[in-house]
């Protein structure tokens, strides 16, 4: 698979861009970060791909850098979130914005970006809180949460519950669970979905 596409910027439209390489035109969803980072059109620009395949449909989605890739790679792994909703959050919160908000646990910023309502929010910072940071190279660096269950506390919370209330029901429902046959072979992610389904269940009663 190819890593990057490097030619003549051919069109610059709202979320779409198109490269010519060797007479080979391409078109390519992007961010609109990467449209307005990328050369105007006429000269020569190098832009990260991603190809995304499945039965009955191919997209080919680009970025002005391996940074911006890496985090549209990193809000697949939440639930709910496609390709084209990663690329509408991308466009309309930059980069170190969303590793901040994620990272200070500030559900209110994510709320306001088109496209993220507050159970989306919930999500992310389920899925990624404490997991990016920007190092200032072109790299997202990954860090263990403070607690195996952090993510998860702070998620909970967000939805407007107790924090001490979500702390004791993930608490009791990691302890039941950890208990369980198979449950040490669990992915992280897993776990912490697990755990995060049954506290919501809990709490909402």
């Amino acid at each position: 698979m190819f890593n990057s596409l490097t030619g003549t910027i051919t069109g610059k439209f709202p979320n779409t861009v198109f490269i010519d390489t060797h007479g080979i035109e391409w078109s390519l969803t992007v961010p609109g970060t990467t449209v307005d980072a990328l050369p105007p059109v006429g000269q020569t620009g190098r832009i990260y791909t991603y190809m995304v395949h499945t039965e009955d449909f191919m997209a080919l989605y680009g970025f002005a850098s391996n940074q911006e890739r890496q985090l549209f790679l990193d809000l697949l792994k939440v639930e709910g979130i496609g390709p084209k909703g990663a690329v509408k959050i991308l466009t309309n919160i930059a980069g170190t914005q969303l590793v901040a908000a994620l990272d200070k646990g500030d559900v209110a910023v994510l709320e306001k970006v088109p496209g993220v309502g507050k159970k989306t929010a919930a999500k992310m910072m389920l899925a990624l809180k404490g997991k990016l940071t920007l190092d200032g190279s072109e790299t997202v660096v990954r860090r263990a949460a403070s607690g195996p269950y952090d993510a998860v506390v702070t998620s909970l919370a967000s939805m407007g519950y107790d924090r001490r209330d979500c702390e004791q029901a993930v608490a009791d429902i990691s302890a039941v669970l950890a208990k369980e046959d198979g449950w040490d072979n669990k992915k992280t992610t897993e776990k912490e979905d697990a755990v995060f389904r049954r506290a919501l269940v809990e709490l909402a009663q």
